[in-house]
C-alpha cells in the first residue's frame, strides 16, 4: 500500500458560508476539488490532485492574521481583513490574486436625516460642530479601525473618536451609541434599512476575496514546487475562461491573402496568439484569441480579405510556460 504523499504547503479556506462555497466552486472549477477530512466538521480537508498540499479551515479573520503570522502558506480571505491586520502589506503578504468574489465595500456612512451631509468634507464641518456644541467628538462606530484611522487621515479629518464595534455596527446611530459608521456594504440595503447613506467619497476599500501568500512563512524547496504547480492550474483554467481557440485556413484561399500579413493582424487588432499551423496547404491554423476580442478577430480577417469559415471552441485550461502567478510571488520570497 502506497503511503500518502506528506504535506509541504499549507492553504487556508474559510470554514463556513458563503465565502466557502465559493472557495468550493473556485477550486472545483479548476478540477482541484476539496474534500474535507474527518467528515463535513473537520477543520482539514485535501485538494484532489495535490497530495502535498494541506487545507486548513478557518474563519476569515483567523485566515488573515495566520497569514501575517507566516503560520500558513496561502489563504483566501477579505481584502478588507487583510488590510486591517496590517495597512502596510509589503514585505508580509503578497496578493496573488482577486477571486471575483466575496465583494464588500468598506464605506462611511451618517444617518439619512443629515441631508446637508453628502462628502467627507461635510462629515468634517459636522465633527467641529458637534466638538464645538457638545464638548466631545463626534463617534464613529467601526469594526475596521485602523482603516478608519487612516482615511480620515487622508481627508484630514481629526474631530472625532472611535468606537469599536462589537456587534452589528450598522445599529449604533439608532441604538445611541455612536453618530456615524464605517462598515461593510455590498448592495447597500442594510445601510437603508437603519436608517443610513453612504457619503459620495467615503468608500475607504473596494473590497474582494484575494489569494494571498505569506511571506514570512518557511517556504521550502518542497513547498515553492506546490505552489507553482497550485498556482499553475489555477492560473491556466482563468486563462482558458477568458479565452477561446479560433480555427480558420489561411492557405490556399486568394492570391493576395499574405499569412504572415493576416497572423500579425490578428496579433495587433485582437490580441491572438498562434498555437499550430496546418500540415498541408488546406489546413486549419488555430489561435489563442481573448473572449473579448473575439469580433476584432474577425473583422481582421474580413479586412485581409480572408473568406474562408472561422470556428471557436472552448479550452479547459491554457498554460503558460512562464507560469506567471508564481513568477509574481517567487520575487517576492526571500
Amino acid at each position: 500500500m502506497t503511503a500518502p504523499t506528506p504535506s509541504v504547503l499549507t492553504l487556508a479556506i474559510p470554514s463556513k458560508g458563503r465565502l466557502k462555497e465559493d472557495c468550493d466552486a473556485y477550486f472545483a472549477d479548476a478540477g482541484a476539488k476539496l474534500k474535507q477530512r474527518a467528515g463535513a466538521r473537520g477543520y482539514r480537508a485535501a485538494l484532489n490532485g495535490f497530495g502535498d498540499i494541506d487545507v486548513m479551515l478557518l474563519s476569515a479573520s483567523e485566515i488573515a492574521q495566520s497569514l501575517l503570522a507566516g503560520d500558513v502558506h496561502l489563504g483566501i480571505t477579505g481584502e478588507d481583513l487583510l488590510r486591517e491586520a496590517a495597512p502596510e502589506l509589503e514585505g508580509r503578504v503578497h496578493l496573488v490574486r482577486p477571486l471575483g468574489f466575496g465583494f464588500a465595500n468598506v464605506v462611511v456612512a451618517v444617518p439619512q436625516y443629515w441631508i446637508d451631509v453628502s462628502t467627507m468634507a461635510d462629515l468634517d464641518d459636522v465633527c467641529a460642530a458637534f466638538a464645538h456644541r457638545h464638548r466631545r467628538r463626534l463617534r464613529i462606530a467601526t469594526k475596521y479601525v485602523q482603516l478608519t484611522r487612516g482615511f480620515f487621515a487622508r481627508m484630514g479629518i481629526s474631530d472625532y473618536r472611535i468606537v469599536e464595534s462589537a456587534g452589528a455596527t450598522e445599529g449604533a446611530p439608532a441604538a445611541g451609541t455612536a453618530e456615524a459608521i464605517v462598515d461593510i456594504t455590498t448592495t447597500g440595503a442594510t445601510l437603508d434599512a437603519n436608517g443610513l447613506k453612504q457619503l459620495e467619497d467615503g468608500t475607504i476599500l473596494e473590497s474582494q476575496a484575494q489569494l494571498a501568500a505569506s511571506l514570512t512563512a518557511d517556504w521550502t524547496a518542497d513547498a515553492r514546487k506546490a505552489a507553482e504547480d497550485l498556482l499553475g492550474r489555477l492560473n491556466a483554467r482563468a486563462r482558458a475562461k477568458s479565452s477561446q481557440i479560433m480555427r480558420v485556413r489561411l492557405d490556399g484561399q486568394a492570391a493576395n491573402v499574405d499569412t504572415d500579413r493576416v497572423l500579425a493582424t490578428l496579433a495587433r487588432m485582437a490580441d491572438a496568439s498562434l498555437l499550430s499551423k496546418p500540415t498541408d496547404a488546406q489546413g486549419e491554423y488555430s489561435l489563442l484569441v481573448p473572449r473579448a476580442r473575439l469580433m476584432d478577430a474577425i473583422a481582421a480577417l474580413r479586412a485581409e480579405g480572408c473568406a474562408a469559415p472561422a470556428t471557436t471552441q472552448d479550452a479547459d485550461y491554457v498554460f503558460d510556460t512562464a507560469n506567471p502567478l508564481y513568477a509574481a510571488l517567487a520575487e517576492k520570497l526571500p
